[in-house]
């Protein structure tokens, strides 16, 4: 109804203003709007009768013929539609449009191949002065290969391949026409034609399978072998790589363009981040150490000794079981770090992290809180470190049974970082301590405002806790089993894994069905997994695939059962059968990146 107003009052000022009377221009406004109305109902019949009057009148031939050709191609009325192109033409000359139009008739009558010719003709005229109203009319009328072919003609006539980059990397970007984007792309980003990153956002709108990225990568490999020097091309080659998590050849890659463009080791330890941030702690660690090696004496090498002490502490609390000694011994490099770089707000974080190694995996509480301290009293310390350490030092707090401690120092940080992740993370942590202690409805008041206003990554755990309270609290008005099972949590948070494992077996006991079940499941295979007991674990997760009532964690125990058989129990083409199990039932996992590589690497693909 806004859009037949707004068109019969255009209508009306517009007549008004060449003289029009009054009356008569709102009766033709009407008459406009009430034809269009018999388009949009495919009342053909109706709407020819009203447009064949509508269009003698020059003040509104631009806006009926549109509607009116449409019409006539809809009756089949070939005959007055060509006339009426005919007309378009001889009043207004020179407007690719309607020569476009004219091929359209032709081709609706049935004459293809007189249609082709008027386009190629059409396409031949280009010129660089009416390129673009001449693809723009090939655009609208849904003809995009003819669009393409103006462009390349404008281009062939302008005699470089750098003109009219971006508008063809658009229409193969829309039509996913992988190969000629994929060359465009390359003889662009030689050119220096268009920005990088430009060239990176329409491959990553188009190529959005993996299969299409394989195909990139290998074109870019080629491209490197040939051009070696090629900067633009092999930073292309290390974005593609990183868009496949396949961030040991993306080191290798940049490893080689920083040494050929003598980088400063800048991309390396960015992409030595990267792969951390991914749990890649072998690239990670290749990456770190490449870095100390090269640049020594530079201003990176005290950042990249520290982060790779960092990376190999993830690397052994992600290796079940967990191995003391080797805890010990990454406290002690964090310790030598310190007597070699000194003990300031530089090495705030190198503190701050030997600080949560003592208290969650040495039972050195007190040393903990003693360096956590020390870091939150340093005056010069960036906040983002000192609010890291508050809130390491509020779970040691928690570790102790001090939760007012830790509520407190959860709060603020909570207000020191309000709307940043750190701040997002405290009250996290405020709901998880809420949901220790069985507040739901306290812990759920925080969660309810992290589900909508933070990272992905906090917002998701919000909404996994969030939910299990949700399901586990709806019937069961008491929340019995839920609060049991919270506090099993609290074990699990404090590493009491095997009073953990014994109260999740009595939970399943005492409440046979619940909707707990795949969680306790999941749960046990985690701690079990952490524990070395991989064959046990296994048959937990098993348990969570082969009943599809747990469908909500199916795709959880699928890649974490795949992982087991991969890493743990030798059992690489089992590993492969469930990896693949994955894609299939659940392409819209948030594992499929991650079980694609690994795929990858498990059927020995070359990379």
């Amino acid at each position: 109804m806004k859009k037949r107003l707004l068109l019969i009052w255009l209508l009306a000022v517009g007549s008004l203003a060449l003289g029009v009377p009054e009356s008569q221009a709102q009766g033709t406004a009407e008459q406009m709007a009430l034809a269009r109305e018999y388009l949009r109902q495919n009342d053909y019949a109706k709407a020819e009768a009203l447009y064949s009057k509508l269009i003698e009148h020059d003040v509104q031939f631009g806006l009926v013929y549109p509607d009116y050709l449409k019409t006539l191609l809809a009756l089949r009325n070939y005959k007055e539609a060509e006339k009426l192109v005919k007309r378009a033409q001889k009043k207004y000359p020179g407007v690719p449009a309607y020569a476009v139009d004219e091929g359209r008739v032709l081709q609706a009558a049935g004459n293809t191949a007189a249609a082709e010719k008027e386009w190629a003709q059409v396409v031949q005229a280009t010129t660089p002065e009416n390129v673009y109203g001449v693809a723009s009319a090939f655009q609208q009328a849904d003809m995009l290969d003819y669009a393409e072919q103006v462009y390349l003609r404008a281009r062939q006539l302008s005699g470089t391949e750098k003109t009219f980059a971006a508008q063809l990397l658009q229409l193969y970007a829309y039509q996913r026409k992988t190969d000629k984007l994929v060359e465009e792309v390359l003889r662009q980003v030689k050119n220096d034609a268009v920005p990088l990153t430009y060239a990176q956002n329409m491959l990553q709108n188009a190529l959005r399978d993996d299969e299409s990225l394989a195909l990139l990568e290998q074109r870019l490999m080629t491209a490197v072998q040939v051009e070696p020097d090629a900067t633009p091309v092999q930073e292309l080659l290390i974005w593609t790589l990183l868009q496949r998590k396949d961030f040991g050849p993306a080191l290798l890659q940049t490893r080689a363009l920083d040494r050929r463009t003598q980088g400063g080791g800048g991309r390396v330890l960015s992409l030595a981040d990267i792969s951390l941030r991914n749990k890649d702690y072998a690239t990670a660690i290749e990456g770190y150490t490449y870095i100390m090696q090269q640049y020594r004496t530079g201003e990176l090498y005290p950042i990249a000794r520290q982060r790779i002490i960092q990376a190999r502490e993830e690397q052994v609390k992600n290796t079940f079981p967990i191995d003391r000694e080797k805890i010990k011994l990454l406290a002690q490099e964090y310790e030598n770090l310190l007597q070699e770089l000194g003990r300031h707000d530089r090495t705030a974080e190198v503190i701050k992290e030997l600080g949560e190694l003592q208290a969650f995996y040495l039972d050195a509480q007190e040393a903990a809180i003693k360096n956590l301290q020390e870091v939150i009293d340093m005056p010069r310390a960036r906040p983002n470190v000192v609010a890291e350490a508050k809130l390491v030092l509020a779970d040691v707090y928690l570790l102790r049974g001090e939760p007012w401690e830790s509520t407190l120092l959860y709060s603020q940080v909570e207000k020191s970082h309000k709307e940043q992740p750190l701040g997002y993370e405290a009250k996290l942590r405020n709901a998880r301590l809420s949901y220790y202690k069985g507040d739901f409805v306290l812990a759920q008041s925080h969660l309810d405002i992290l589900k909508l206003a933070t990272s992905r990554e906090i917002a998701n755990d919000a909404l996994d806790l969030s939910l299990l309270i949700i399901d586990n609290t709806g019937l069961d008005t008491s929340a019995a089993a839920l609060k049991e099972y919270a506090a099993i949590d609290f074990l699990v948070f404090q590493h009491k894994y095997p009073e953990a494992l014994a109260a999740l077996d009595k939970l399943l006991t005492k409440y046979p069905g619940h909707s707990l079940t795949d969680e306790i499941y999941f749960q046990k295979a985690e701690l079990l997994q952490q524990m070395g007991q991989f064959t046990e674990a296994a048959q937990n997760l098993q348990l969570i695939i082969d009943n599809p009532k747990y469908d909500i964690l199916s795709d959880d125990a699928l890649f974490l059962l795949a992982k087991l058989n991969e890493e743990n129990l030798s059992q690489p083409v089992k590993a492969q059968e469930l990896f693949n199990q994955l894609l299939v039932k659940h392409p819209g996992s948030v594992f499929v990146a991650e079980a694609r590589k690994r795929l990858r690497k498990l059927r020995g693909d070359k990379v």
